[in-house]
């Protein structure tokens, strides 16, 4: 089991996922946090009525939490005080808060356990599709957004970090552009606005160093819609209509209206010749 050393943005996206289970479950308290170093540290609770809860440490196996992050599956305990399927090692935490039904989700990235939530009651409350469901949406959420960003520090590493890589062949410009589409795909579904400014400047950085012509800014009062360029992007890899509609989750007719924008707006005949003149202009790599 990898750890992760948590960061503010870490323990903000916790927080903003404990808030929407205790919202969308309607179970009066939640709380939950990443997994570091085999073990979970809550760092975010909602309706609590003590401090008990905060700052846990639940370690691998132990208790339901423990359980949930190592089999990797959701885990209830109807009746917590007098469960016999967990261990009882956070009992003065747990029954301190007066928790009498707990629901422990954990939060899967690559079918690796980085977290979990958990949801509970004051009394014995069953738990149906009307609580998991929604509380598996606020885990599954919360594991695609570490995924994202696991993907945005794997791409970070991957870039030169110069202003200007001259002479670069064929195969790293390639796998650069490559980079680039990725990345403005993952810009798209992007909510935490400072992961979003640094894929935007990451993305001015791999169009400046890919470019033949030693990095130029954009010339000709060329604009180009966000979605234009993620087309045009996806274009340049030679991927088909179809293909970026799948790629980006849009219609097929809505990405050919796109492309259509974006070869007016270049005046470009072609999706090709489209491509090379927002190179030429600075805009794709």
């Amino acid at each position: 089991m990898a750890a992760r050393t948590g960061t503010e943005s870490d323990t903000e996206l916790v927080a903003r996922a404990v808030a929407d289970l205790a919202r969308q479950t309607a179970f009066p308290v939640a709380f939950g946090g990443l997994e570091r170093d085999g073990a979970i540290v809550v760092t975010a609770t909602v309706g609590t009525r003590t401090r008990s809860l905060q700052g846990l440490v639940v370690h691998a196996t132990r208790g339901l939490g423990g359980r949930a992050l190592v089999e990797k599956r959701p885990r209830l305990a109807l009746d917590y005080r007098t469960s016999r399927n967990i261990t009882h090692d956070y009992d003065r935490a747990v029954l301190g808060e007066g928790i009498a039904t707990l629901f422990a989700i954990p939060v899967l990235v690559a079918g690796t356990a980085r977290g979990v939530l958990y949801c509970g009651t004051w009394s014995e409350v069953p738990v149906g599709d009307m609580i998991a469901r929604p509380a598996f949406a606020v885990a599954d959420a919360l594991g695609s957004e570490l995924r994202i960003r696991d993907e945005v520090e794997r791409r970070l590493a991957l870039v030169p970090r110069t202003a200007h890589v001259p002479g670069l062949d064929a195969a790293t410009r390639e796998e650069l552009r490559e980079s680039y589409a990725e990345l403005r795909s993952i810009a798209s579904v992007v909510t935490d606005m400072q992961v979003r400014g640094r894929l935007e400047n990451l993305e001015r950085h791999i169009a400046a160093i890919s470019n033949e012509d030693g990095g130029r800014i954009p010339e000709y009062g060329i604009a180009l819609s966000p979605r234009e360029i993620d087309v045009l992007s996806r274009v340049a890899l030679g991927a088909t209509n179809a293909e970026i509609a799948s790629g980006l989750a849009l219609k097929e007719g809505t990405v050919k209206s796109y492309l259509q924008s974006a070869m007016g707006k270049l005046e470009a005949s072609t999706r090709h010749a489209a491509v090379a003149k927002a190179r030429r202009a600075g805009i794709l790599p």
